[in-house]
C-alpha cells in the first residue's frame, strides 16, 4: 500500500512538474485607443479635418434653413393678395427648396453611406493604419499573444498597469517607426 502511495505521489509531482513547463505563459497587453486618438497629432490634425467639414455642411444646411424660413415667411404675408396659382405656385418653390435641403442633409450624413462617413473613412484610414502597425510592433516586441482596447467594446474589468502599452505605442507613432 506505502508503495502505491509513494508511487501516486510521484506521478503527481511529475506530471504537475511537466504541466508547467509545456505550457507556456500567456502574455496580454491593452492599449486605450481614446487616449491614442487625443494625443498623436496625426489623429488629431484628421478629426480636425472632419470637423472643419462638417462645420462647413452645417452652415450650408443653416443658410438653406434660414433661405426656406424666409421664403415660408414672405409666402405666409403675400398669401392673401395672390391668386391661386401664384399660391400654389410659391408653396411648390418652398416645398422643392425643403426637399433640396433635406436631400443635401442626407447626402451628407445618412448612415453608412453619407459624404461624412465616407470622408472620416478616407481620413482616418491611414491613422489607423499607422497605429495597428505600432501596436502589432510591440505586441510582438513584447511577446505578447493579445493586445485588447480598454476603450472598445471589450469590457476589461482589470487591467494590471505593467501591461499597459499605451504610451509605448504613443512613443512609437510620435519618433514615427
Amino acid at each position: 500500500m506505502k508503495k502505491y502511495l509513494v508511487l501516486f505521489a510521484l506521478l503527481l509531482i511529475t506530471s504537475s512538474a511537466f504541466a508547467q513547463t509545456a505550457a507556456p505563459a500567456v502574455k496580454i497587453g491593452y492599449v486605450d485607443s481614446e487616449t491614442i486618438l487625443a494625443q498623436y497629432s496625426e489623429a488629431i490634425k484628421a478629426k480636425s479635418d472632419i470637423d472643419g467639414l462638417v462645420a462647413k455642411w452645417k452652415a450650408q444646411i443653416d443658410s438653406m434653413a434660414a433661405e426656406l424660413q424666409a421664403s415660408y415667411g414672405e409666402y405666409q404675408k403675400q398669401a392673401a393678395t395672390m391668386s391661386p396659382e401664384k399660391q400654389k405656385e410659391q408653396q411648390t418653390k418652398i416645398v422643392e427648396k425643403e426637399q433640396k435641403a433635406q436631400q443635401f442633409r442626407d447626402q451628407k450624413f445618412n448612415q453608412p453611406n453619407g459624404e461624412y462617413f465616407v470622408r472620416q473613412e478616407q481620413i482616418m484610414a491611414p491613422v489607423k493604419t499607422k497605429i495597428f502597425n505600432a501596436i502589432n510592433d510591440i505586441a510582438k516586441d513584447e511577446s505578447m499573444q493579445f493586445v485588447f482596447d480598454k476603450a472598445g467594446d471589450v469590457i476589461l474589468l482589470y487591467a494590471d498597469q505593467q501591461f499597459d502599452i499605451t504610451f509605448k505605442v504613443l512613443d512609437r507613432l510620435k519618433r514615427g517607426k
